[in-house]
């Protein structure tokens, strides 16, 4: 297996995320509730990390707006990341400090060996071409799982949580955050869900879907083929530019400097679609950064306050 390829599929070790948890994950500010082997009759149970920030106990009579997040091992702390950690926690505690941000409950879902297949955008490749669409079953190894890990989240996990916690459970303070294979099922998760997910953010997002550079993915067809197939997914999916909206970002270095054609290709479509530039979507390029844990965590200010904006 080559270095994209471990890239796009998660890394070697992310099947090993949920043993190499400890039981409770630590932060500087907030608390963690950990919901062991959540059960699900879609998907294979899996580890669920809630973090609650410090008004959560302070205001005991308040409600607060909810951000799913995928790869949840990677959001809070370095010492039970198998990639580094996002530093969640604190940023949001810190901008909402500044007034910038409302105080907000994240949901931390940890990611297992099936990541690649939980996280792939299913009904986006039915509308690829056939050489394309083989590849990315071949990578898959097995069945893709999208709309099976979408309805664990939005049947089982969601109602769960808002069962459990004081939280905002209607759209406009529903969030879906995540990064490459995980900004592609965030992507997903608001074009399949949207009175469910009200907007989403999704860095460094795996537009190639597959191996970048491999021969069905070069630019300019490559793009083009994947921009086509989004643009199919979404005129028959119940998104909504009206109530919806969408960050999407890639860098320039590692894996993300493959990115820049498919973000071009799908940037192009979006407007035809009705959304609106710097409204309903925005779309940034990084130069310099790299596809890891620490870029992403060195931006996260600006899609966490994008998902937070009052329209």
């Amino acid at each position: 297996m080559d270095w994209t390829r471990r890239e796009v599929l998660g890394g070697a070790v992310a099947g090993l995320g949920l043993a190499a948890l400890p039981a409770t994950a630590q932060v500087t500010g907030g608390r963690i509730v950990t919901l062991d082997a959540f059960p699900s009759r879609h998907v294979a149970a899996r580890k669920v990390l809630v973090w609650l920030p410090a008004a959560y106990d302070a205001r005991r009579s308040a409600r607060f707006p909810v951000l799913y997040m995928h790869d949840g091992q990677n959001l809070f702390d370095g010492k039970s990341a198998f990639a580094g950690e996002w530093g969640v926690d604190e940023a949001i505690a810190r901008m909402a400090a500044r007034g910038d941000l409302r105080d907000t409950i994240v949901v931390g879902i940890v990611n297992t060996a099936a990541r690649y297949r939980e996280y792939f955008p299913e009904k986006v490749a039915a509308h690829l071409p056939e050489a394309y669409r083989a590849a990315v079953l071949e990578m898959a190894g097995g069945p893709l799982l999208g709309d099976a890990y979408l309805r664990f989240m939005v049947e089982e996990l969601k109602p769960a949580i808002d069962r459990q916690f004081r939280t905002l459970a209607g759209s406009a303070d529903t969030s879906v955050m995540g990064s490459s294979m995980g900004g592609l099922i965030s992507l997903y998760a608001i074009g399949e869900y949207p009175r469910v997910f009200g907007q989403a953010a999704c860095l460094s997002i795996h537009l190639p879907l597959a191996a970048p550079m491999a021969p069905y993915s070069r630019p300019p067809e490559g793009p083009e083929a994947v921009a086509r197939a989004l643009r199919a997914w979404l005129v028959g999916s119940a998104f909504d530019p009206a109530r919806n909206r969408v960050y999407l970002d890639h860098g320039t270095m590692t894996l993300d400097a493959a990115y820049p054609p498919f973000a071009k290709a799908v940037e192009a479509i979006l407007p035809t679609l009705g959304w609106v530039p710097g409204r309903t979507f925005e779309l940034r390029s990084f130069t310099g950064t790299e596809h890891n844990e620490r870029a992403w965590r060195e931006r996260i200010d600006i899609p966490l306050g994008f998902l937070d904006r009052r329209r």
